[in-house]
């Protein structure tokens, strides 16, 4: 019996159990474009239902659960989890819908919409962090996200090989960034907030997906994932007047006390350049790994942010300069590659 199969007979009986069968035979439609290991299926149900097969192993379907509950609890629509099977890694969801954020922003609707997500962060970040049950974003698991540029976008997607040299340099460069992430308010944080995971939904308040990797850490850094989206650029004064903004509201709402804007838009700076650094290596990993290429056409927008970042401040100058050096040559030869001082342009 295939796995498509068996997630069939789960949801048929689980909706059978609840009275919620459509009239006619139970037809999934299966969803595309998850980073992850899991599978969606969009149900011909009367209410808007999706059938997920994340497996145990590699997806947290009970955090996801968790979560979910704890979010609507602070006014933020997550979809609600009907039904689930932890053991299998069924789960029967809230459809939030087809259009993401990315799908609908352009520049005329862009401080409306991102006023209505921001605001929605805003309500996200105020749960209570003594009250979770999740990781704290610390050292270590910053230095492991970075560790997979080290590990796959230099050596694996690029065929660097890193000198002493070069490992001294970038241990300076992860620790400066961390200290950066350590010192900040530390609140619940998504940690995948941004356009393709945010749902836009015509009358009601956005949609928000994909939290299931969250975890208690510093306060700039879904903000940096929204503005700084690997997927699309805004002009650098629209992207720091955006977070200064938010910066304010922050202020007001208790999360964070006040602190001069050069501060702030440091901390915003450098947490977004380490998700960067990190997101360099998930794409080369999502393509050599997992064979989803996909990822790769986003890879010179990232490289943009890492290295206009890097070249602002003076102490990431060595790692600016020792990339443009090195790596981009090397980058140049890739089919992916276009030139990144223009990738995101409009």
């Amino acid at each position: 019996m295939s796995a498509q199969t068996e997630l069939h007979q789960w949801v048929q009986a689980t909706l059978s159990d609840k009275g919620w069968l459509p009239s006619g035979p139970l037809i999934m439609t299966a969803l595309t474009g998850d980073a992850g290991f899991r599978s969606y299926y969009r149900l011909n149900t009367q209410a808007p239902l999706l059938a997920v097969d994340a497996p145990p192993t590699t997806e947290k379907n009970e955090v996801f659960g968790y979560l979910s509950h704890l979010l609507r609890q602070q006014g933020v629509h997550a979809p609600e989890v009907y039904a689930a099977d932890f053991d299998k890694g069924y789960l029967l969801i809230e459809d939030l819908g087809a259009e993401t954020l990315l799908m609908r922003i352009n520049s005329e609707n862009a401080n409306i919409l991102y006023g209505e997500v921001i605001t929605d962060l805003l309500r996200l970040q105020q749960t209570p962090t003594k009250k979770l049950d999740l990781p704290h974003y610390d050292q270590s698991l910053l230095r492991q996200e970075m560790q997979l540029f080290i590990d796959w976008f230099a050596p694996k997607l690029l065929g660097y090989k890193l000198t002493d040299a070069d490992l001294t340099m970038l241990n300076q460069t992860f620790s400066a960034l961390e200290k950066n992430a350590l010192e900040q308010p530390q609140v619940l944080v998504h940690r995948d907030y941004h356009s393709r995971n945010l749902m836009i939904r015509d009358g009601l308040a956005p949609g928000i997906v994909d939290f299931q990797d969250g975890v208690i850490g510093p306060i700039t850094y879904d903000l940096v994932s929204l503005l700084r989206d690997c997927y699309l650029r805004w002009p650098v004064e629209q992207v720091e007047r955006w977070a200064l903004a938010y910066g304010n509201m922050a202020v007001e709402v208790g999360l964070m006390r006040p602190i001069t804007q050069k501060t702030f838009l440091r901390w915003f700076d450098l947490m977004g350049l380490q998700r960067h650094i990190k997101v360099l290596g998930i794409f080369a990993r999502l393509h050599l790994r997992d064979g989803k290429d996909g990822y790769l056409k986003d890879l010179p927008l990232v490289i943009r942010y890492s290295l206009e970042i890097a070249e602002a401040y003076p102490e990431f100058l060595p790692f600016a300069d020792w990339f443009r050096t090195h790596l981009i040559p090397l980058a140049k030869s890739q089919t992916w590659y276009q030139d990144y001082r223009k990738a995101g342009d409009q």
